[in-house]
């Protein structure tokens, strides 16, 4: 064992206080802090701090009337505490009622003393999903919500139950439910409830769900609902149908301090962009947001957890988690003081909760399932999920929250809508983005005009900022200069019109450099001859290990286990190496890599196509086959394809056609999962060093490695780039359209075409304006016989995917350079 590994292990076992000395982790996750249930994926529901402890809940998927899940007890030394008055469930609800001086968590109240008392669930059943001040007794009760739309009364001193609308769930045989506090049946549409806050005279709740068979390959049916309550005997009153998740104001978790005159705010999206809903003064304004990522799309509501805003810090700005973005969000947000939300950075992880504790954020993650739900895919193979679910906390500084992955934001206020005459838009975030970009097309017979007016201040003043004319069925795009500023945008047209699309494209630049961090270092490249490396699977059966079927380069299979404290064991054990041989193999033959493009064909048999990098990587490694898609989080998949990291959301939220490249890597990744919240990467250079890199555990006496950091390291290694196209001297048939090439997130883009017809010809150069097929010609680029045109692409402008169309029958070439 190395020093390096000797000295980790020993810091492992003696816990500090973070204020003092930290425990040693990696990329701030502590892996004894795991949690684990017996359930189909196990999500981190609520993080406080409260009475001198890190209090935690964990949740199954579906389980009203309790689990394996447990409430957990951290404290200031990092000892993990679990309490034994836990009945678990699917619990995310939170909140410290300020006069008793208790945490309502799930179905926990805890005291000043760490008392814990506990609400069966088979006295109140449903999947807990808010708790919020109640309306005339704030002092002695509370309101608790389930994801089935049911409301509860709960006496905080006596914890006495009062049902006003029934929980939607009902008991599966041999479950025992008391007579149900409730007999009201709710109406509300959508389902999946989310958030639950009180000003302002009503109880405020969010939906963000919809039980209909198409939510396994449609993020576009109506889903979700926001809604208010105000009198017992009432059923929740609809306020708006979109998808709804957090409902805060600025009193947060506490509760507004002037809950008559307080604004509420909820978070939400459909499939054009975010939604923002301000209750001001007893109105409701809408607002409009980029996305970040679109795996959070499914109109099912199961991909989002609990998005949240919430205070990280006294005097600073709140936190907000929405669609794969850290956002600054001002505690002063009203329709007269809207300005100041800021976008931080993009992530990857899955946040259902986090609090400040001490000087970090503590993000609660949803890491590993069991279950794979809807995300299935033929990239995957045959792989087996992990055999046990499992999260973990992420303990990050307030200034690494700029520090993640590059801006990307992408959002519509229209897409193929019919939009009447003088009726503005919602406003949409104009500010925060180097780069803004306006898509806009119709399809009306006529040209309309369109006038942007902008927000500058952020108090509801507007003033013109430009008007152009888009001529019939016609497309056009416009950049916005660093002089143009403002909080909001908003556009009207001068008339009716059918099918319109206005889609703001954002991005920052991208100054990452295009070698990986020294983190990185160790990981085979294209031309290590022989690395170790092999096939990982997270173990069940409550082993709570991670187990590494290895490769030998005298091709003899060897099994090794890691746990808690990161130690490799050897074991023997020939029936599970036939095993994890079989089903956690690599698939084979899944894409096609041709001399123009890496060529992938989904699962709806759409044709995709990606850029290329190290010409290694068009044959196989040392190792044979590499894995080309895992789960990395819950419904998140990670694509590694030609030397280059994908988020791919999963196909009941859009699938290959909404993926984004996180980084290019250009190293020989065998394999990769999670296990305890952390990545692993398999396929170590033998000759490295254990001591250049301390993310590299290595077993020395049996030549076992692997690379271990968190999903968000990924975004340091390397800047997305690479070289292909939808043709390369590819015999054409005029008029049609070539694979779609993927050009979202990619930074500096050139475009180069040449043919071999002796004549010149033209080129249609279109885009996808939305992921969604939404095709317009960006531009038509004549070509000379034997000559090659170029095209640079603006700094600004993006799309999700590019084509390209020959007027004639030829063989052409059309390649693009990213940077």
């Amino acid at each position: 064992m190395t020093r390096l590994l000797t000295f980790f292990l020993l810091a492992l076992a003696t816990a500090l206080p973070l204020s003092a000395q930290p425990l040693k982790q990696i990329s701030g996750i502590y892996p004894h802090l795991a949690s684990f249930n017996d359930e189909r994926e196990c999500g981190t529901g609520a993080v406080v701090p409260f009475a001198d402890r890190l209090w935690i809940i964990t949740y199954g998927p579906h389980l009203p009337f309790g689990s394996s899940d447990k409430l957990y007890e951290i404290t200031p030394d990092l000892d993990l505490i679990v309490r034994p008055e836990s009945v678990g469930g699917t619990p995310a609800n939170r909140l410290i009622h300020t006069e008793s001086n208790q945490l309502a968590i799930g179905p926990y109240l805890i005291d000043a003393d760490r008392n814990v008392r506990t609400l069966q669930p088979k006295h109140m059943p449903g999947r807990l999903t808010g708790t919020a001040r109640h309306l005339t007794d704030p002092a002695n009760k509370l309101y608790f919500a389930t994801m089935e739309e049911g409301l509860y009364e709960v006496d905080v001193h006596t914890l006495a139950i009062t049902g006003l609308i029934a929980d939607g769930n009902k008991p599966k045989p041999g479950q025992t439910e008391e007579k149900s506090p409730a007999t009201l049946n709710s109406k509300l549409p959508g389902y999946h409830g989310k958030g639950l806050y009180t000003g302002q005279g009503k109880l405020i709740y969010a939906n963000n769900g919809e039980q209909d068979k198409r939510i396994a390959t449609d993020p576009t049916i109506p889903s979700g609902a926001l809604a208010e309550w105000t009198t017992p005997g009432q059923d929740w009153k609809l306020i708006r149908r979109n998808q709804f998740t957090e409902v805060t104001g600025p009193g947060g978790i506490l509760g507004n301090p002037n809950p008559d005159t307080d604004p509420i705010w909820s978070t939400g999206w459909d499939y054009r962009s975010l939604i923002l809903m301000c209750l001001h003064e007893g109105k409701w304004t809408a607002y409009r947001l980029p996305k970040g990522s679109h795996s959070y799309d499914g109109s099912h509501g199961w991909n989002t957890e609990w998005p949240r805003i919430r205070e990280i810090g006294q005097g600073n700005p709140f936190l907000m988690t929405m669609h794969g973005t850290f956002w600054h969000f001002p505690k002063t947000f009203t329709p007269a003081t809207s300005a100041g939300i800021t976008p931080l950075s993009n992530y990857l992880k899955v946040i259902g909760d986090f609090a400040k504790w001490n000087d970090h954020i503590v993000f609660g993650c949803d890491d590993t399932a069991a279950s794979e739900f809807l995300n299935t895919r033929k990239a995957k193979g045959h792989t087996v999920p992990a055999g046990q679910s499992q999260s973990n906390l992420w303990f990050v500084k307030p200034d690494q929250l700029t520090q993640f992955g590059p801006l990307i934001g992408r959002g519509a206020v229209w897409q193929n809508d019919t939009i009447q005459a003088a009726t503005p838009s919602d406003p949409y975030l104009f500010s925060g983005y180097d780069h803004r970009l306006l898509h806009l097309t119709h399809q009306s017979d006529t040209p309309v005009t369109f006038t942007l007016e902008i927000d500058k201040d952020g108090n509801n003043q507007w003033t013109s900022l430009r008007t152009f004319e888009v001529p019939a069925k016609g497309y056009t795009h416009t950049f916005f200069t660093p002089e143009e500023t403002g909080t909001w945008i908003r556009l009207t047209p001068s008339a009716d019109a059918k099918n319109v699309t206005a889609l703001f494209q954002y991005h920052n630049n991208d100054t990452r450099p295009t070698e990986p961090s020294d983190i990185f270092t160790g990981i085979a490249n294209p031309t290590t001859p022989n690395p170790t490396g092999g096939l990982l699977h997270v173990r069940g059966g409550n082993h709570r290990t991670l187990r590494l079927l290895q490769q030998n380069p005298d091709s003899k299979l060897t099994l090794h286990d890691l746990d808690h404290t990161l130690t490799f064991k050897a074991v023997e054990d020939p029936a599970a190496i036939a095993w994890q041989t079989k089903n956690v193999a690599i698939p084979e033959n899944v894409i096609t890599i041709e001399d123009s493009s890496v060529l992938y064909i989904d699962d709806q048999n759409r044709r995709w196509r990606l850029p290329k990098n190290d010409p290694a990587f068009d044959q196989p490694g040392p190792l044979g086959p590499e894995r080309l898609c895992r789960e990395v989080a819950t419904e998140r998949d990670l694509l590694n394809v030609h030397g280059t990291f994908y988020e791919l959301p999963a196909e009941n939220a859009g699938g290959f056609s909404k993926m984004r490249p996180i980084s290019t890597h250009n190293l020989r990744i065998k394999d990769y999962a999670t296990y305890r919240g952390l990545l692993f990467l398999s396929g170590i250079d033998p000759d490295a060093s254990p001591t250049d890199n301390p993310h590299i555990l290595r077993n020395a006496e049996t030549n076992t490695a692997l690379w271990v950091g968190a999903v968000d390291d990924l975004w340091k290694a390397g800047k997305p780039r690479g070289q292909g196209g939808p043709w390369l001297n590819t015999n054409l048939k005029a008029n049609d359209p070539s694979d779609p090439y993927l050009m979202t997130g990619y930074d500096k883009k050139t475009l180069t075409l040449s043919h071999q017809s002796a004549t010149p010809i033209t080129i249609d150069v279109q885009v996808d304006l939305t992921g969604s097929g939404d095709w317009v010609t960006y531009k038509t680029i004549e070509v000379p016989s034997g000559e090659t045109k170029t095209h640079e692409f603006p700094a600004a402008f993006t799309a999700y995917w590019v084509r390209t169309i020959s007027n004639n029958d030829t063989t052409a070439t059309a390649q693009l350079t990213y940077k």
